[in-house]
């Protein structure tokens, strides 16, 4: 548990950043680029449709009491989850006609089975699904995300699980994936005044299950280290260097034809968003969350 005074510092924010935009610079700045600032397009997959659609089942299960949480409970709200995701979702309206939906929605299903053999939800009381967590940190960059569930253990322990749809990397490659919970954590310290005991990584892909137990010289430095990203993607910014860099995310990018790494044309970079742009912006996020307030009752 941390100390109390892990409390953030009250300031104007010189930037925002998310884990997931944090992890996107780290693997590529130039896909930062394209998906923050120029904001392109990327449509979606099926891929991508499916774990938001078990994200959604994930978080509704509980809902029901705890002797209810059963598989055959989970896959009851399957379908009728995925239509009300397709009726608000442009993302899955556009994937639904390339879809051979009974086979996607038996690997759907699948998924969920596995989530059964990982974790009982009638032992589990999440304290918090869904959870918008954000703080300013010392430094003045604002840190903000959403925490897929917080659970707190009777003597307030708290732990982070993020649910992942696709398998756990190779012995080695976790890193990123950490990274990005360590982010979350060291939000929840800052803002809170506790070091979650436990940060938990479920692959539903192949069922394993990755766990860290941070402790504040952990946070400090993630926070020393996130501070060092934010400054060279102002310094990127400022150059306008975004410089590409090949890997495994190359495999599933939207944005290769205009890389030049795979021989594409670099576009030119966009003007800076005027004050009505940024207030539009921010006016859609704080619609989302309370859209996802309002959808839980």
């Amino acid at each position: 548990m941390g100390s109390m005074s892990a409390a953030p510092v009250s300031r104007q924010a010189r930037g925002v950043l998310s884990p997931s935009r944090a992890g996107d610079f780290m693997s590529c700045p130039l896909l930062f680029r394209y998906r923050t600032i120029d904001r392109l397009p990327e449509g979606s997959s099926s891929e991508a449709v499916r774990g938001t659609l078990v994200h959604q089942v994930l978080e509704d299960i509980f809902d029901l009491p705890a002797d209810q949480r059963t598989p055959a409970a989970a896959h009851g709200l399957l379908e009728p989850t995925w239509r009300e995701l397709e009726a608000r979702s442009g993302e899955a309206r556009g994937v639904a006609p390339t879809l051979d939906e009974p086979a996607w929605l038996d690997s759907a299903h699948a998924l969920l089975d596995r989530w059964f053999t990982l974790e009982d939800p009638s032992r589990l009381e999440p304290a918090e699904r869904e959870a918008f967590v954000d703080v300013t940190l010392p430094s003045g960059l604002q840190l903000r995300g959403i925490v897929d569930r917080l659970d707190r253990a009777p003597d307030g322990a708290l732990r982070v699980v993020d649910y992942k749809t696709g398998k756990a990397p190779a012995e080695g490659f976790e890193a990123r994936s950490l990274f990005q919970l360590r982010i979350y954590a060291l939000i929840i310290w800052r803002s809170r005044g506790v070091v979650p005991s436990m940060l938990q990584l479920v692959y539903l892909g192949d069922g394993q299950i990755v766990r860290y137990e941070p402790d504040e010289d952990d946070l400090r430095a993630t926070e020393r280290k996130v501070d060092a990203l934010w400054e060279a993607i102002e310094l990127a910014r400022a150059t306008g260097d975004f410089q590409p860099s090949r890997g495994k995310q190359c495999d599933w990018c939207a944005f290769k034809a205009h890389c030049p790494a795979w021989g594409g044309e670099l576009l030119p970079l966009p003007p800076p968003p005027t004050r009505w742009e940024e207030l539009r912006r921010s006016v859609r996020r704080r619609w989302r969350r309370l859209r996802r307030r309002l959808r839980r009752g």
